[in-house]
């Protein structure tokens, strides 16, 4: 008989998603994904100056902050065709890199690994051996006995005293749960070693950004950053040498802890490389521009159709015709007012609130489509589009990953392995290696133009009057984000944000194809419909953010609802 589990909320820290499944017979049916909460902040943005907009919009999120202000200033340029100078590009660049950094360690480590990884058994486990183990994998200085024995003991004080804070809700002793404690024990080793890390790639973006979250040294022209060899205040040779180490502290943790980490698990779990698949269509939008004009990148894009990766279409620019014609969004399952699917510039954010309906609305998220089809975005659809093509750091950086997980399962797994849940957390961080290699490259060319005494940083925008719209794209660290605005007048006539959880937790569409949450929950093989750690191991592996997909308060502040963190 049909058991229904209703999962409210499913994330551990950015709530608002509900997941709901049907299980029968062991496996998961049917799945729903119910974003909770509206977002409706592209409505406050009508009639405003669009110069404005990327602060506002910073306001989707409290983590992706930074994100939607690159995207938003980078679509008000896109329509005034408006080219920024390139100490510009490079600082933006780099906040980029350094946020994404920041963002991969903590999914990974802070948001997900505690699917995986079960805390209560590290009582049992041997540090030498934990020790042995993290140094098969690489040579980190923080894998030594040491450093396992002291964690060992702290996490022991907490169990035996009741408190364990972070790791006081998990799925402890689920049968899914089959690491060894030595395992476990570098796990958790390693969790508490990321909480610096990450810190060190957000400092970054505060030196650039002015502080983070909310960065504030944008500008619809290029950036706010005075440049000035020879002053302390100003952007200097000294504060770039400061990124670079701690660029390149970052860098280690992610090549010698992360990379090896997420292989070492998928090797432990070689069945969740084959589980979760989902979609079977993919986008991801080129990044980290090197020119004014936005022609030439350093990461690549590009759309996989029914995963026929020898089919890829290379996507070389954000002009690219096809790109800004081929999404719509679609809400026959969404509480919204509308029918038919609608491109983002004539797109509307009506609200028509409603109770949830298993055949009708269940969602306040929009369901996004690229040519009709659902499409996942993410670190996976960044790494099979430039896999596809031969890009030469994804190659380098995936070819490692798979040869170490193959070396320690024993099994032979190649890139269509990657279309899984650990897959997905193996993409993330493959695309973690690249942009750590890519920090490097870009604070060498912002060094070399600073010293060459270009000091340019902003071109000033002009508004023509009547009408005009651009979109602004980027491979977000959750994938493809655009920000959509219509400008009439010089001030803003629409404005519509196609987030990466958008297209990833979409519900059905008018031809009841399901989003990618959707698709790559059902079939799921589930253990214990009480504890449906399954679920959680497919959804959180996209990394969910329902705040940038969906939003909402009340103007006097009070409370709306109290849920339990998981």
């Amino acid at each position: 008989m049909a058991k229904r589990v209703v999962i409210d909320p499913i994330t551990r820290i950015e709530g608002h998603l509900r997941v709901d499944v049907e299980v029968d017979q062991g496996s998961v049916q049917k799945a729903w994904a119910s974003c909770t909460m509206w977002r409706g902040l592209e409505k406050v943005l009508i009639g405003r100056d669009p110069r404005e907009a990327w602060l506002t919009v910073q306001r989707f999120c409290g983590v992706c902050t930074t994100v939607h202000a690159m995207a938003s200033v980078r679509g008000v340029e896109d329509s005034l065709k408006l080219m920024i100078p390139p100490n510009a590009q490079m600082i933006r660049n780099l906040i980029l890199i350094g946020h994404a950094l920041h963002d991969h360690i903590v999914h990974f480590y802070h948001l997900s690994a505690l699917d995986w990884v079960d805390v209560t058994t590290i009582g049992n486990a041997d540090p030498k051996k934990a020790a042995s183990l993290a140094q098969s994998l690489s040579d980190w200085p923080g894998n030594s006995v040491k450093a396992m024995t002291e964690v060992q003991r702290k996490i022991k004080g907490l169990i035996a005293g009741g408190q364990l804070g972070i790791f006081a809700h998990g799925y402890w002793g689920h049968p899914e749960m089959r690491l060894s404690p030595e395992a476990n024990l570098m796990a958790v080793s390693h969790y508490l070693q990321a909480l610096e890390y990450q810190r060190k790639a957000n400092q970054v973006v505060a030196m650039l950004g002015g502080k983070t979250p909310h960065i504030q040294n944008l500008t619809v022209g290029g950036v706010a950053n005075a440049i000035n060899p020879d002053s302390m205040a100003a952007l200097n040779l000294d504060r770039i040498y400061r990124m670079k180490a701690l660029f390149d502290e970052v860098a280690a943790f992610v090549q010698q802890v992360y990379v090896p980490d997420v292989c070492a698990i998928a090797a432990l779990y070689p069945e969740w490389l084959e589980r979760g698949m989902g979609a079977s269509n993919f986008l991801a939008v080129p990044d980290l521009p090197t020119d004014p004009r936005n022609t030439t990148f350093d990461l690549p894009g590009g759309v996989i159709t029914d995963m026929n990766l020898a089919g890829v279409r290379p996507i070389k620019d954000w002009s690219d015709p096809t790109l800004r014609k081929a999404v719509t969004e679609d809400v026959t399952h969404a509480w919204y007012e509308g029918d038919a699917p609608q491109h983002p510039w004539q797109g509307e954010t009506i609200p028509k609130p409603g109770p949830f309906e298993d055949e009708g609305k269940y969602s306040w998220v929009k369901a996004p489509r690229y040519e009709g089809r659902p499409t996942e975005v993410g670190p996976l659809a960044a790494v099979l589009t430039g896999y596809a093509q031969g890009h030469t750091l994804t190659k380098k950086w995936a070819d490692a990953a798979l040869a170490t997980i193959n070396g320690l399962s024993k099994k032979q797994f190649g890139p269509a392995a990657l279309r899984s849940s650990l897959g997905r957390h193996g993409a993330r961080a493959i695309r973690a290696a690249m942009l750590s290699e890519l920090a490097g490259t870009h604070l060498q060319r912002l060094m070399d133009n600073v010293a060459n005494g270009d000091g340019r940083v902003h071109n000033p925008p002009t508004f023509p009057a009547g009408e005009v719209a651009g979109v602004g794209f980027h491979e977000a660290p959750r994938g493809t984000l655009s920000h959509w605005v219509v400008v009439k007048d010089g001030k803003v006539h629409n404005y519509q944000a196609v987030v990466p959880t958008t297209w990833n937790a979409s519900p059905r569409d008018h031809k009841e194809q399901p989003g990618p949450y959707e698709a790559s929950i059902e079939g799921l093989p589930i253990a214990d419909a009480e504890s449906p750690l399954e679920v959680l191991r497919a959804v959180h592996a996209f990394d969910p953010c329902m705040a940038c997909a969906c939003h909402v308060l009340t103007p006097n502040g009070e409370k709306v609802s109290t849920v339990k963190v998981l």
